[in-house]
């Protein structure tokens, strides 16, 4: 499968310390914690799916800060989900029933360009998760902690924090291979994906994806 990551949702405002324990309790950091009543009432620790549940309740998506278009409200992408009807896997469905099924879907393809949505992808996943499986190649560039830091989940301010480190790494590599120019190129350097300006191209783009989504209030979701 390998290293993706994803933008966690953000916290609406008024629920940030909530969220934060959420996100704890959900990442192992934490255990839910229980009330002397509740205790004495015998009642059960909060389901993984309950707190899941509050979770996104009480945050909003990667897709509503993209301002993503949605099929049937969009005309783009309306028209956009229209020409995916030929493609779709269960044949039987007619126009209506399928654009019914897509009907809210958020079409990421059709936002413009810009670092929240990476040039490094994996051809399963949607166009705004960056594929760190790449890191792999830069691993002793980044050395053991911070390279396996990229596997462990973090909140918009952990996140941004890696994002300067991972760019701070990758300006001085760049610098050593004379290829700074990369940090400010958005298409990867042509030929062999093993080349020190691969992997500076690889790092800035990292570092770019993660400093989007943290400055936008976004956390990282590792995904392996």
């Amino acid at each position: 499968m390998g290293l993706d990551w994803k933008p966690l949702n953000k916290p609406l405002a008024g629920y940030e310390d909530e969220y934060r324990r959420l996100f704890m309790q959900l990442s192992g950091a934490e255990k839910p914690k229980m009330g002397i009543l509740d205790k004495l009432l015998g009642k059960q620790h909060p389901s993984r799916e309950s707190l899941l549940d509050r979770f996104l309740e009480i945050s909003s998506t990667a897709y509503e800060t993209l301002n993503a278009p949605q099929v049937g409200i969009d005309s783009k992408a309306t028209e956009w989900a229209a020409s995916k009807f030929q493609y779709r896997q269960d044949q039987s469905l007619t126009l209506d029933q399928f654009m019914t099924q897509m009907h809210g879907y958020y079409v990421v393809e059709l936002v413009p360009e810009c670092d929240g949505i990476p040039v490094y992808i994996a051809g399963h996943d949607e166009a705004h998760i960056f594929r760190a499986q790449f890191l792999v190649d830069c691993e002793e560039i980044l050395g053991q902690d911070i390279f396996e830091s990229a596997y462990q989940s973090k909140l918009a301010k952990e996140t941004r924090e890696y994002a300067d480190e991972l760019m701070t790494i990758a300006e001085r590599y760049a610098a050593q291979h004379d290829c700074s120019y990369l940090k400010d190129s958005r298409t990867p350097p042509e030929g062999d994906m093993h080349t020190p300006q691969a992997k500076a191209h690889i790092l800035f783009s990292a570092a770019k994806w993660l400093r989007y989504w943290s400055d936008r209030g976004h956390g990282m979701e590792a995904d392996f």
